[in-house]
């Protein structure tokens, strides 16, 4: 695996490194021993699938608060995602600053989401599926999140969001503070 990190020090995107013959390609998707060795989480306790029929399906931001933070590797397994993470560590030095990148099923690409940082995805194809690796267990109550076009990140999103789409938790979480 080829690890690079963003400008969102801890967050990184993760590129296979293919062995590629004529029947296709083998790649490792997770190595602890390579994960430990970049300093990442590898305690892993949930895997989690999302499946969207449409171009233009926004979900997000999400994120777990504390005690619950979860580290998040996602990866989209059919059809393209554009990805985005919003640093929402107060002491860091990128604290409300968001990257985006496209996850495909073409590129292989995963992002690593580290604990404190939100998360969501606008899907770029008709019928993605996602994949994520969780580092903690989904505690009902715990969950929080910001607007998808809240002014105090001004995220700038690649294409038009179907808001018919979106849930209406996702529509009205309050302004970010």
């Amino acid at each position: 695996m080829k690890f690079t990190e963003t400008k969102l020090k801890g967050a990184f995107l993760i590129d296979f490194v293919k062995q590629q013959d004529n029947r296709g390609f083998f790649a490792r998707a997770f190595c602890e021993k390579e994960f430990s060795a970049q300093g990442l989480e590898t305690r892993l306790v949930q895997a989690n699938c999302s499946y969207n029929f449409q171009k233009g399906t926004l979900r997000g931001m999400h994120r777990q608060v504390d005690p619950y933070q979860e580290v998040k590797i996602v990866r989209c397994t059919r059809g393209a995602i554009w990805d985005c993470i919003i640093d929402l560590r107060k002491d860091s030095p990128t604290y409300k600053q968001w990257i985006g990148a496209e996850l495909s099923q073409d590129n292989h690409r995963t992002l690593y989401v580290p604990k404190d940082f939100g998360h969501g995805y606008l899907t770029l194809t008709d019928h993605a599926e996602v994949t994520y690796l969780v580092t903690e267990y989904y505690q009902p109550g715990a969950e929080s999140g910001m607007r998808w076009n809240d002014k105090a990140f001004n995220i700038q999103w690649p294409q038009e969001i179907n808001l018919e789409l979106m849930t209406e938790k996702d529509k009205n979480w309050p302004d970010y503070k």
